[in-house]
């Protein structure tokens, strides 16, 4: 079972994925955007369970058809992959719900897909400020229908990292509890 990471190439991906995972280099960070260009699995101790990290999309200063090349890939990877039970779509906490990030959520809704919406970076406001936007993302994710969830973490500070390893591990148990294949009325 796999639980998916996009985001804006410059919305601390891999910085998070490191957080919650408990991994200073699982997966690599720089301060140039757009570094992961592969899709790239990250096993967890349960081998059946792993977490995907998928190119940044959006902000990258790399060449038109190498982003298409990555768009391709994502959508491909996104519309296909039955083994996949939910997606985490990483925003920077100053600059939420973009157009693009809005397509992804909806998009991952209508599949039937359980979206954790990550605010990162909420280092970079004081105490009420982070708190204000998380209550306005939460009540602007009810708009997408579905199971959307908004929490904000800090990778730098360790803030909101055992809820959202708590909210995943949930979404992995509830995977475990699905048969494996159906049952057709052949097999009855």
């Amino acid at each position: 079972m796999e639980i998916a990471f996009a985001g804006r190439s410059n919305a601390g991906k891999s910085s998070a994925l490191n957080a919650i995972t408990g991994q200073k280099q699982l997966a690599r960070t720089s301060k140039t955007p757009g570094r992961t260009q592969l899709i790239n699995l990250f096993s967890l101790a349960d081998p059946r369970h792993c977490l995907v990290d998928l190119p940044g999309y959006g902000f990258a200063k790399v060449p038109l058809e190498l982003k298409e090349k990555w768009q391709a890939s994502l959508s491909e990877y996104l519309e296909k992959r039955e083994s996949l039970r939910g997606v985490v779509v990483l925003m920077d906490i100053r600059h939420p719900f973009k157009e693009i990030d809005q397509d992804l959520i909806y998009w991952a809704v209508e599949s039937g897909l359980p979206v954790l919406a990550l605010l990162t970076k909420a280092d970079k406001l004081k105490s009420g400020a982070r708190k204000t936007t998380l209550l306005q993302c939460r009540e602007a994710a009810l708009a997408f229908g579905g199971d959307v969830t908004v929490m904000a973490i800090s990778a730098l500070r360790g803030l909101g990292l055992d809820e959202v390893r708590r909210h995943l591990a949930g979404w992995l148990s509830l995977a475990d509890e699905l048969p494996d294949e159906p049952e057709t009325d052949a097999e009855q």
